[in-house]
């Protein structure tokens, strides 16, 4: 993608918060080029917050962002849509504290975008290119990134049965995000909610926007929409963790029974240290391929 771009026209939806419980609407509205994306409360005069790793605030079971004491929760389905469909700059008003967990993909933000339109901006787009690897290690818990000229994703999950082992590796573009990732659901197994409520946690969840997994199986009465559905939505849950770097990311993720800690950890060690990136336009890039062509 050459240029910058944002919406079309401005596009609304309504639901809950998973954790909160709360009701919410969001209103997501063109942005000038060069803004990025602008979380703006509503009902705090419109107090800005923008989508950036500098105002990462707590990652316990989702990614909240707050400046100046106000918050912003659960911002990863909606910032992984719009990452994914390439939309650089948006105003996403919002009337309460917790972006809406709809049914628990992002598969509706991306219908939302595809209703609002695209629009491109005058502005030359840049990316910022991994240059030299980059890992952040927990335990058995482990994030790197290596260098790539695309975005591409590999991400395994371990978890108790019935869950297992999932592993999905792809390239991310608008059309694979769209096909094989937002349609996966956030998910729990129902020996942890007990303890989840206990820390004030999933008040606004149900089996309609979430997926409930027991020792035998799946409570969801439609079962799973992929088989594979728990690694394809931590791989969402990446991606809009990712977006937080505030532009479109070249290099190969590679996710090793990782969360938003560790999403957000690896994210605040590429932007401490500018010797690991660079910042390149789409012109660039392809003058480089062209260049490796001939030779």
């Amino acid at each position: 993608m050459r240029f910058e771009t944002t919406v079309q026209r401005p596009v609304e939806a309504s639901g809950i918060g998973l954790h909160s419980g709360v009701p919410v609407s969001i209103r997501v509205a063109p942005a000038p080029a060069g803004s990025g994306v602008i979380f703006r409360r509503s009902d705090l005069e419109y107090f800005a917050i923008p989508a950036s790793w500098k105002h990462v605030a707590r990652v316990s079971y989702a990614t909240s962002l707050m400046r100046q004491g106000v918050l912003i929760s659960t911002t990863e389905h909606l910032l992984s849509a719009l990452y994914s469909f390439g939309i650089d700059n948006v105003s996403v008003e919002i009337d309460n504290l917790e972006v809406p967990i709809l049914d628990g993909s992002s598969r509706p933000f991306i219908e939302l975008i595809r209703k609002a339109g695209v629009r491109q901006l005058r502005r030359k787009r840049r990316y910022l290119r991994i240059t030299r690897p980059v890992v952040v290690e927990d335990g058995r818990k482990r994030i790197s990134i290596v260098p790539a000229d695309v975005f591409r994703l590999t991400c395994d999950i371990d978890f108790p049965a019935p869950i297992g082992k999932q592993s999905i590796d792809m390239d991310v573009t608008p059309e694979s995000y769209a096909a094989d990732i937002a349609p996966a659901r956030t998910f729990a197994r129902e020996a942890d909610l007990d303890q989840m409520r206990e820390m004030g946690l999933i008040r606004g969840a149900s089996l309609e926007c979430a997926v409930c997994f027991t020792d035998a199986g799946v409570l969801n009465p439609e079962g799973l929409r992929f088989t594979d559905e728990s690694c394809r939505h931590k791989a969402l849950d990446l991606i809009g963790d990712l977006a937080l770097i505030g532009k479109p990311l070249l290099g190969h993720v590679i996710a090793e029974r990782a969360g938003h800690a560790m999403h957000t950890a690896l994210v605040a060690r590429i932007m401490a240290d500018p010797t690991l990136y660079e910042m390149v336009t789409f012109d660039q890039l392809a003058a480089r391929v062209t260049e490796a062509l001939v030779s």
